[in-house]
């Protein structure tokens, strides 16, 4: 029976994806062609991303508050929790690492002509220290405000604490977790029902953006004004997303990279369609889970807290834009300046979610630890719509390795 039933499920799965790279492909290819006409089709992007968008507080609370009840003994979630944090920060640094020695290698800055750069007037700096904003975010004095404004990390915080309580109160908070249990399974027969219309999203959401930034001939334009520092980027996530990911999901969750990945594509391509991991959550729960078989207690708990401060492309990209703006200012930083950009980096990626205009902002933060020029960050906006997707796609691809590698610890290890 159960053969008869993913049959078609396998197939209708396998249709999305394709229809999801083709919606892709044509995407660009009409977007570059016919540039700012194809903004008429915008919508469609727009109204898939909404679609993500709508379900992403009902997903988070309930998945997480599932996950945490069904841990059971609660030093489960210190022990859980405590192994999420040292991979993403491994991961984090690793990917910086990265970054900062092939942007030393390369030297995409050298020559780059900076006279007629204009202060990029959307950044804007906190006054109030970054640190302070996030550890107040992460308690809302509005819980339902909170999730008018998609804002994760309280959601987060509020989940682990409704649902850690919930297993303290024995037999009577069954009803409650079985509601939850019925919330979640629920989400996740909507999110299916939204990726059938995925490949017409993802033609929408490529086709508008060339069309937003002026057509193909604009978007070759800069690209090749910004060539090697585009090549340094690309390079670098490729590295951490071919080698070092796989890596570590072969030898710590004794996985098949090949079979991973290639059930993961759909989140890829949305990750890349949308530059969103948060949006992309719904898909990347429904790969992982479903596809891979990762044990929902991990992906409840891994996931939601990697959509929101586990970002190896975001850390990765900034620690190259730093030093790629001191190199075109012909700023020669020493090692110590060099170790204070790995560390800003990673810290930055990891409080990134908690912050308006996180990427920009989070990007003041690594230049001015280093007293780097502001006004450097617009040499590389032309571009950074394009890599910015580049790197949500490695955040995602970083979360989903996360959930497989926490999923084999042994507390969480399903019996076989």
């Amino acid at each position: 029976m159960g053969a008869t039933q993913n049959a078609p499920d396998t197939s209708r799965s396998q249709f999305i994806l394709i229809g999801m790279f083709a919606g892709m492909i044509l995407g660009a290819a009409c977007g570059f062609l016919f540039g700012e006409r194809m903004s008429v089709v915008g919508w469609m992007g727009t109204l898939f991303l909404n679609s993500l968008k709508m379900i992403i507080v009902p997903l988070i609370i309930s998945s997480m508050i599932v996950g945490i009840t069904q841990l059971g003994d609660v030093r489960k979630i210190g022990s859980t929790g405590i192994k999420t944090l040292v991979y993403y920060l491994a991961t984090t640094s690793i990917a910086v690492l990265i970054g900062i020695i092939l942007v030393n290698i390369i030297r995409p800055g050298a020559g780059v002509d900076v006279t007629a750069v204009q202060p990029a007037q959307v950044i804007a700096a906190h006054d109030e220290g970054v640190l302070l904003h996030i550890i107040m975010s992460v308690i809302p004095p509005n819980l339902f405000k909170a999730m008018a404004d998609m804002e994760i990390l309280p959601l987060i915080f509020f989940s682990l604490l409704f649902g850690g309580v919930l297993t303290t109160m024995g037999k009577r908070s069954e009803p409650v977790i079985e509601f939850f249990v019925i919330v979640n399974e629920a989400v996740m027969k909507i999110i299916h029902l939204i990726m059938l219309f995925a490949p017409l999203g993802v033609f929408g959401l490529v086709a508008g953006k060339f069309a937003d930034v002026g057509g193909g001939s604009a978007f070759m334009q800069e690209l090749l004004k910004l060539g090697k520092y585009t090549l340094t980027v690309l390079s670098g996530l490729t590295i951490h997303s071919v080698i070092i990911l796989p890596l570590i999901l072969s030898l710590f969750a004794r996985r098949s990279v090949r079979t991973y990945v290639a059930n993961m594509a759909s989140a890829l391509t949305t990750a890349f369609s949308t530059g969103s991991s948060s949006a992309t959550l719904p898909v990347t729960m429904e790969c992982v889970e479903e596809k891979n078989g990762v044990s929902p207690l991990a992906s409840g708990f891994v996931l939601p807290l990697g959509a929101t401060i586990n970002m190896d492309g975001t850390s990765l990209y900034e620690a190259v834009a730093a030093l790629f703006i001191a190199q075109a200012y012909g700023i020669d930083l020493s090692l110590t300046q060099q170790v204070i950009i790995f560390l800003t980096s990673t810290l930055a990626g990891i409080g990134a979610a908690a912050i308006p205009q996180a990427g920009l902002v989070t990007m003041t933060i690594v230049l001015q630890a280093v007293n780097l020029p502001l006004e450097g960050i617009a040499t590389i906006l032309a571009i950074d719509w394009f890599l910015d997707r580049c790197r949500t796609t490695v955040n995602v691809w970083g979360d989903a390795v996360g959930a497989a590698v926490i999923g084999n610890t042994k507390e969480l290890r399903q019996p076989e």
